[in-house]
């Protein structure tokens, strides 16, 4: 697993960041889904499409999974929730999270079919019931799965199946099954997006979509007060995901982004104005010597090579002057 898809996961496991995240998707912000509320879930989708285990398990790993309880019109509601981080576009990322998705509807049924074997409930339900084990009254869980796009270039890749069908025909394309992708993207957001999360998630992803933009940055990092205490967590996902160099103190539980940036540029600076010094007290040497070559040769009326020479120049050093006569 590479760096960033550590640290995103480590990031988004946290339940306080995976419920804004999902709050944002489906409620416009609204703080529905509640951080107490969220049961991790074992990651590994593994089912047997068709039939009753004698066949090669299909076997998949998501990022992480939790289970939602929530109230809606004063009742329980039971979702389960996947997230898949991405640092760059994914063009088979339908099929993937669908893939994800239906082997987790697959396991359901699996262990409903299991409940009734150990119930053995079978009476005043036909043959297609028990075969399937799957009875009429039963129901699936709904499985909404998130994909964060933690870069800043535009999603360009398909965010249907029917998108990566060979053809477009709309005469097939309606006979063919679609899945979409629920995706968040920070390159697409807009301030009023950003400011309906209500975590860390909201600086994360600010920082991200303005990260190749020096004034735009600046004026966000001016802004968002988050970032001047943010927990360690989201600053490693920003040092990843951007690319910025910044300090981070692997002992303390925040740090001030901002101040971080700033010193960072600031040592930035200071290392170009050392660079420049160095290569302006390198041409002044440079400069003198050929200075001094040329007077030799006007002097005593000697040759360049014969000059350098008598100078004790060395051979690096007359490679870069003849072609500075």
């Amino acid at each position: 697993m590479g760096k960033i898809d550590t640290v995103t996961k480590d990031y988004m496991k946290k339940n306080s960041v995976f419920a804004d995240a999902f709050n944002y998707f489906i409620y416009g912000g609204k703080q529905v889904i509640k951080p107490e509320n969220l049961q991790e879930l074992d990651t590994t989708e593994i089912a047997f499409p068709f039939g009753n285990g004698d066949e090669v398990a299909v076997q998949k790993f998501r990022d992480l999974l939790k289970a939602a309880i929530l109230m809606m019109d004063g009742n329980a509601a039971y979702l389960i929730l996947g997230v898949e981080n991405e640092s760059e576009v994914k063009y088979a990322e339908p099929v993937k999270t669908g893939l994800y998705d239906f082997l987790q509807y697959s396991k359901q049924v699996q262990q409903t079919a299991g409940r009734h074997r150990e119930a053995k409930d079978r009476r005043g339900h036909n043959d297609g019931e028990f075969l399937t084990g799957f009875y009429r009254e039963d129901k699936l869980t709904p499985v909404i799965t998130l994909v964060i796009l933690f870069g800043s270039k535009r999603w360009d890749g398909p965010r249907t199946l029917q998108e990566m069908m060979s053809t477009q025909n709309p005469d097939i394309l309606k006979c063919v099954a679609d899945y979409k992708i629920n995706l968040i993207e920070p390159a697409a957001m807009g301030a009023d997006d950003l400011e309906k999360f209500h975590s860390s998630l909201r600086a994360v992803l600010g920082f991200i979509k303005y990260s190749n933009d020096g004034d735009e940055l600046d004026a966000f990092l001016s802004n968002e007060r988050e970032l001047e205490s943010l927990d360690v967590e989201a600053a490693r996902v920003i040092k990843a995901c951007t690319n910025t160099d910044i300090e981070i103190d692997e002992k303390a539980e925040v740090i001030n982004v901002c101040k971080a940036v700033r010193e960072m540029n600031e040592k930035a600076a200071e290392k170009a104005a050392e660079k420049a010094a160095e290569k302006a007290a390198e041409k002044a040497r440079l400069d003198t010597l050929l200075k001094d070559i040329k007077n030799a040769t006007e002097a005593f009326h000697v040759s360049i090579e014969d000059a350098m020479k008598a100078l004790k120049v060395g051979k690096e050093d007359q490679a870069i002057l003849m072609k500075m006569i």
